[in-house]
């Protein structure tokens, strides 16, 4: 059994300087354990920016330690502040012992925003909008891009706030005045206001797709072009060593997942989502640096019975979800929406209702980089292959330095959005 340490005598977070500016950070979590803690952790890290190098995490089913070491990605919002990073991962951890009882409550939703503006449209400006937010610790929950025929914007954010002080007049002041730094004199009307009940979470937020768009977009199993396209080079020998093996000869209780897979941005959380809604429960594992472009993980994990996975059916339906979430996490697809183009991206949503951090800046970016105007955009929810997405549509403008017609521009579109995504 591990040692409980009191309140006092231990912080749930630690965070270590390497001895150069280049060494990773190295944070060290000891905490009561709570069903999904890795995935939050994980899931937080990468909203932040921060990349897991390697990692170990070990628990009783009480306590749990965890060491992580993270360096930030290529691309840095903000400097990285381990005081205030310390801060927001401490929020994550369960509170310890007896405070735990007397003073802990179940977190509510967070107040739902619609933020307003109004501007000339330019090429750019809706990742230069969503690179602010994302600074600010914003989370777009949906939003609502038009183009008018006078090329101006009308873009309807709907916002939640991680800080949780949007309901301040400094904050919502300060989050105009780095809008408007951003849109600039062009800008016809900024507005930052608390949404009505008429746009609450789970009303009229569904994105509606055909259903020869959706078997597309959310087909379960990968053709041979998509796999191709998953793979860092031409060299597909990376990928065939992606694979996910089950073990249960070296514990009396547990069952060992050995993976092996190609690295991508975000690989720890996409496998610690998947055993999360699958209802397993980690013992003890060890993530590996990468090793020319692939990683290595051990897990031993328990079913919430806290027993073994010994039925072969449940194996092989572990190991598949297993090696399509990691191979496959997210859909790109380019499709027709009568003579105009349109970009879906696709994103799974947890059970706990929360969808990839960061997709739509990626996604921007990608179009950005690529010289791409984006005429509308659209993000919302849908449901399909017994799960919830998140999906987001662009309507992509014809008058625009990339050629958007044939199969080679489509193929790079979806390429370089997918490459931005996985951080390949």
């Amino acid at each position: 059994m591990m040692r409980v340490p009191s309140d006092d005598e231990n912080d749930a977070v630690q965070i270590q300087h390497g001895n150069n500016p280049d060494d990773p950070f190295i944070i060290t979590i000891n905490c009561p354990d709570k069903t999904g803690l890795g995935c939050d952790l994980c899931r937080f890290i990468l909203d932040f920016g921060l990349c897991i190098l390697k990692g170990d995490f070990s628990t009783d089913g009480v306590w749990c330690y965890i060491v992580l070491w993270v360096i930030p990605q290529s691309v840095v919002l903000l400097p990285i502040n381990c005081s205030y990073l310390k801060d927001r991962l401490r929020a994550i951890c369960p509170p310890c012992l007896a405070s735990f009882y007397l003073v802990h409550k179940p977190k509510t939703s967070s107040p739902l925003y619609l933020l307003k503006f109004c501007c000339l449209d330019r090429k750019g400006l809706l990742h230069d909008v969503t690179k602010v937010l994302c600074e600010l610790e914003l989370t777009i929950q949906r939003l609502k891009v038009t183009t008018t025929p006078d090329s101006k914007v009308l873009d309807l954010f709907f916002i939640t706030d991680n800080l949780e002080l949007l309901h301040t007049r400094k904050r919502q002041d300060e989050t105009c005045k780095r809008l408007n730094a951003v849109l600039g004199d062009s800008c016809i009307i900024c507005e930052l206001q608390l949404a009505g009940s008429e746009y609450e979470y789970n009303h009229g937020h569904g994105i509606s797709l055909s259903p020869m768009l959706a078997k597309e977009l959310f087909q379960c199993e990968l053709s041979d072009n998509q796999v191709r396209s998953q793979a860092l080079s031409s060299d597909m020998k990376k990928l065939k060593k992606s694979n996910v093996t089950v073990d249960n000869s070296l514990s009396p209780v547990h069952t060992l997942l050995q993976i092996r897979c190609v690295d991508h941005k975000g690989l720890l959380y996409d496998i610690m989502r998947t055993l999360k809604d699958m209802n397993l429960k980690i013992s003890y594992g060890r993530f590996s640096p990468n090793a020319k472009g692939c990683r290595d993980l051990d897990i031993f994990i328990q079913q919430k019975d806290g027993k073994k996975i010994l039925d072969h059916e449940k194996q092989s339906a572990l190991c598949s979800r297993l090696k399509l979430e990691m191979l496959h996490p997210l859909r790109v697809i380019i499709a027709d929406r009568g003579p105009d183009t349109e970009l879906l991206v696709a994103n799974p949503v947890e059970l706990s209702g929360k969808g990839r951090p960061r997709v739509f800046y990626d996604v921007t970016l990608a179009l950005k980089t690529l010289g791409i105007c984006v005429f509308s955009a659209e993000v919302g929810r849908h449901s399909a292959s017994e799960r919830e997405w998140e999906v987001y549509r662009f309507l992509l403008d014809e008058n625009c330095e990339f050629q958007l017609t044939g199969v080679v521009a489509r193929n790079q579109i979806v390429n370089r959005v997918r490459r931005t995504l996985m951080g390949w």
